[in-house]
């Protein structure tokens, strides 16, 4: 091999090289990637409360009384099918995550001595009222904080107002 030979394939390489490099910096300048995160996730757009109104949420006034002239127990008898999975409703029937709730209504918050009730449903006294139950049914941690019954709530009132019918004739 020559010396001639040599350098071409040298400026062969290096002319490789070069072109690799070129291309390559020509790309990045093209379809390089935003690298920075501008936000995380998927971002849902929500009003925020404002800090005057943070302890202020208006709850529609309910006729209780008018509710239960009109419930049915029947109906209640289908709506807490979403309960059993937690509470039995039968004479004698066993507690489960929840409490056994037969003759609950009227009857004594924390009324079964063999449940470990939370102290906040212990603490909060008296006795399951149609109004009580009412509030409890729509919004547990929110009539008493603190206790250990996840639900969200029954959101209708005629749904709860059948619940309570439901519970009313398990009572007697």
């Amino acid at each position: 091999m020559s010396g001639i030979e040599l350098n071409k394939i040298v400026a062969a390489i290096l002319l490789a090289s070069l072109i690799a490099m070129l291309v390559g910096f020509v790309a990045n300048i093209l379809y390089k990637p935003k690298l920075q995160v501008s936000q995380r996730g998927y971002h849902l757009e929500a009003e925020e409360a404002s800090a005057t109104n943070a302890g202020e949420t208006k709850e529609i006034p309910v006729d209780i009384k008018a509710l239960m002239a009109k419930a049915n127990a029947e109906a209640g008898a289908g709506i807490i099918k979403k309960c059993v999975s937690c509470h039995s409703f039968d004479n004698g029937g066993t507690n489960k995550v929840g409490p056994n709730l037969w003759k609950v209504a009227g009857g004594p918050k924390a009324h079964r001595n063999d449940f470990a009730y939370s102290k906040a449903l212990q603490a909060a006294g008296g006795v399951w009222d149609d109004e009580s139950l009412y509030k409890f049914l729509h919004k547990p941690s929110k009539f008493i904080p603190g206790t250990k019954m996840s639900f969200a709530g029954l959101s209708k009132p005629e749904e709860i107002a059948d619940v309570i019918a439901f519970l009313k004739e398990k009572a007697s």
